[in-house]
């Protein structure tokens, strides 16, 4: 009998939910380490493209994985990151400003961006839904105002730092038997960075618990002297800001700006934080879970690629199915928590 209280204890607990994201990772890469093993699949390079490709994604994440487990949404952020990317293309292409005020104006985007819809949400206790769609429909909109034309990015600082290559003393051999170190970018470092310090604010900080708090139940919240609207607004304060670095990452990796340009990169960045056990209900969630989704992400784009012949469409069906497979997960493992109590 303490076996089966003792399974149920875990099945009821989030870390399970956690266990299935990255056992499903797992079990995606090496199914095509084995599939596509002639294609290059195993070699260290292909792994270290998901963290190149999807560095902005990441960041981005993990601002979405705060405002969520505070109780909160936001689809605005592929707006920010598409008007991010524009009008760092513009200032240093039609306006001559160098690289790093760049960093500065695409900072002070994201801050705005995160003021703006923070107040709303918290003081004006305003849907996050409807508050975000407004910004999704505002950030579209003034990066058409900023430009309708693709901007090539052709400073030479810029493009410094996009393609400078950090070698790894990993990597494999060609077939003439020459050995090609694998190498990241200083978008890579970057993200994970951020990464890190994301975990260490949720895990060890007064603030990182309590968005867990908010998140879990705002009367208990409340009625433990927290001020869950002044948490809320600082939760999207952080989001704009992420979201404008995970822009500022984005344009580093194409380094160009377009209208178009993170075109659902908000339902990208809610589907890593869903599937890395992030509730969509609140007060559940995981920085570590959401950089396994992102790799899930990135994991079923290289596997679809690599194949050739399928279209690019079912990126977006495979990670719509698994979206919808976890959300049924976490629905399931909430009535066995209702139940048990």
């Amino acid at each position: 009998m303490n076996k089966i209280k003792q399974l149920k204890k875990q099945l009821n607990g989030n870390s399970f939910l956690l266990f299935i994201t990255v056992a499903l990772f797992v079990a995606m890469y090496v199914a095509g380490m084995i599939v596509f093993a002639d294609k290059g699949f195993a070699k260290p390079q292909m792994f270290l493209n998901l963290f190149i490709t999807d560095a902005g994604l990441l960041v981005t994440s993990m601002g979405l994985t705060i405002v969520m487990i505070s109780g909160g949404i936001d689809i605005s952020v592929g707006s920010v990151t598409a008007l991010v990317c524009m009008v760092t293309a513009v200032s240093m292409e039609k306006y001559g400003l160098n690289a790093y005020t760049t960093i500065v104006i695409a900072l002070l985007i994201g801050l705005a961006h995160g003021i703006v819809q923070g107040f709303l949400v918290s003081y004006l206790e305003i849907q996050p839904f409807i508050v975000t769609l407004a910004g999704m429909f505002f950030g579209r909109g003034m990066t058409s105002i900023v430009s309708v034309d693709m901007i090539s990015i052709t400073n030479e600082v810029f493009l410094k730092w996009a393609k400078f290559k950090i070698y790894l003393p990993i990597g494999s051999y060609n077939k003439k038997g020459v050995f090609l170190p694998a190498y990241i970018y200083p978008t890579v470092v970057i993200a994970l960075l951020i990464w890190i310090a994301i975990m260490i604010i949720m895990k060890f900080t007064k603030f990182g618990r309590s968005i867990y708090a908010v998140g879990g139940n705002q009367q208990s919240a409340l009625m433990m002297g927290l001020n869950v609207k002044k948490i809320k607004f600082q939760a999207y304060i952080l989001d704009g800001i992420l979201a404008s670095i995970g822009g500022y990452l984005v344009c580093l990796n194409s380094c160009a700006g377009f209208v178009e340009q993170a075109k659902g990169m908000e339902m990208d960045a809610i589907s890593a934080s869903v599937i890395g056990g992030t509730l969509l209900s609140g007060g559940v969630g995981t920085p570590f879970g959401t950089l396994f989704g992102v790799l899930i992400k990135g994991t079923i784009s290289s596997l679809i690629t690599t194949q050739g012949t399928l279209s690019s469409w079912w990126v977006r069906i495979v990670l719509s199915a698994l979206l919808c497979f976890f959300i049924i997960l976490q629905s399931v493992f909430a009535k066995f928590k209702t139940r048990n109590k």
